[in-house]
């Protein structure tokens, strides 16, 4: 791995794919555990663009059956938080009385999962449960716990494995932080 430069800022390597993939084999062993023999069938909900590639790892490593849904928010504007989630799409099914995992790339300030949280509740999801590939702890305060974790990271502006810079570096399978 070697230092990148994605529009006007460098990066240099971060977390290697090999430690992702050790992370959400973790992560998929412990919602394996959790819905073990359930009978319904519950939505796996892609936050896009940035949780794709986490979604489907993860989704490749779940042994029960789950239906996928897409959802895309928005809070981000270059390198900084706005603080404002939008709603641009979805979610593309019905989740009225269903069991509901959000399928997160990264949460930071957590407005974002907090807003889609509540969303679903609206909506009449019988449960919801977060799952995020990243976490920074540093940086989230809120009182809404993180069901399934896959890694720490500390509070700086990462890319790549789905995570990006103005809509370049998702397509890295290694993450990358700023120079």
């Amino acid at each position: 791995m070697s230092s990148i430069t994605l529009h006007d800022k460098s990066f240099r390597p971060f977390i290697p794919y090999e430690r992702l993939e050790a992370a959400i084999d973790a992560v998929a062993e412990k919602i394996n555990s959790d819905y073990e023999g359930c009978e319904d069938v519950p939505v796996l909900m892609c936050t896009l663009n940035g949780a794709i590639m986490f979604c489907a790892e993860l989704m490749k490593r779940l042994r029960f059956k789950c239906q996928l849904s897409c959802i895309k928010l928005s809070s981000y504007q270059g390198t900084q938080s706005t603080g404002t989630v939008l709603t641009t799409l979805g979610p593309t099914c019905d989740v009225k009385g269903r069991r509901v995992i959000i399928c997160e790339d990264i949460v930071d300030t957590g407005n974002t999962i907090i807003a889609l949280q509540e969303m679903l509740q609206h909506q009449g999801a019988a449960q919801v449960r977060i799952c995020t590939m990243l976490l920074k702890p540093e940086v989230y305060d809120k009182d809404v716990p993180l069901d399934y974790v896959a890694m720490e990271v500390p509070n700086a502006f990462i890319v790549g494995f789905g995570l990006d810079y103005n809509e370049l570096g998702r397509n890295l399978k290694d993450i990358y932080v700023l120079e």
